[in-house]
């Protein structure tokens, strides 16, 4: 699944080119998302200027004068710039047409979304998808002690409590397995367990996970390419734990293992991360 370090990544793309300009066409091709397109989206937003694109969890907000366009990439989906006479590929369902560039949404499973939200029914982050979302792992307020509180009382396993995206967003299944391996917290560990040293560990790791990934423009697992169509490298190099099951912890060198948490696998090193 794109995560945030993707979204962004495709974020920071499309800001650099729709802003400032009009979107003469929307074209729906497949409405049968994981939420149906809504039916007029196009003739609300056709001949609008777009005033800026910004990201939320790992939702893309196209901000119009008239409200706001939430983008979600799914499971395997992303969002790219193509030529404006390149054909369009199978599992393309949206896409964003100005006179200057074309943008296609891909998603082959279809678990992505294009939604509207008009100025009219308030602040965006009032949406109900947005409204419960927990704090940007880059934000000031997500401190060692911020966390320590909220996790106070949980026994909840830490990797699913990241996933939740209650506490903080944005910490997908692939970056929690790294963070938390960086942070030498085991997986099942209790939420409520942590210390608030541990607590300060994984402030950082998340951070330092994430950075390290938006860096390097995502990871390349699935078919996910960036707004200029381009693969990330991330995990293809740097990958401490995922996707690594039975290979040597560079660590230690202790077979990395895998197990499954609510149908999500999750990777780490037994000696380094112990209960």
């Amino acid at each position: 699944m794109p995560e945030l370090p993707e979204v962004e990544t495709t974020r920071r793309g499309i800001a650099t080119i729709m802003p400032g300009h009009v979107l003469q066409r929307l074209i729906v091709h497949e409405p049968r998302m994981r939420w149906p397109v809504p039916p007029g989206l196009s003739d609300l937003v056709q001949g609008r200027e777009v005033q800026s694109c910004e990201r939320r969890g790992k939702y893309l907000l196209i901000n119009f004068a008239s409200g706001t366009m939430i983008v979600h990439l799914g499971m395997s989906g992303s969002l790219r710039r193509v030529a404006l006479d390149e054909e369009r590929r199978k599992h393309d369902h949206v896409e964003w047409v100005f006179e200057h560039a074309r943008f296609l949404l891909h998603d082959p499973r279809r678990f992505g979304a294009v939604l509207w939200h008009p100025a009219a029914n308030g602040p965006i982050l009032q949406h109900p998808l947005l409204a419960k979302l927990g704090l940007e792992p880059f934000d000031p307020l997500f401190t060692p002690e911020w966390l320590h509180r909220h996790l106070q009382g949980k026994s909840l396993a830490i990797k699913q409590a990241l996933l939740a995206g209650q506490i903080v967003v944005g910490v997908g299944n692939i970056y929690a397995s790294e963070a938390l391996f960086r942070a030498r917290i085991h997986p099942e560990t209790a939420s409520g367990k942590l210390s608030l040293k541990r607590c300060a560990l994984l402030c950082d790791a998340v951070r330092a996970t994430l950075a390290d990934a938006l860096e390097s423009g995502g990871s390349t697992l699935r078919d996910y390419v960036n707004a200029g169509g381009q693969a990330g490298a991330y995990f293809e190099i740097h990958a401490a734990v995922y996707d690594r099951e039975k290979q040597a912890c560079r660590q230690c060198g202790t077979p990395i293992r895998k197990i499954v948490q609510g149908q999500r696998a999750t990777y780490f090193c037994p000696k380094c991360q112990r209960k």
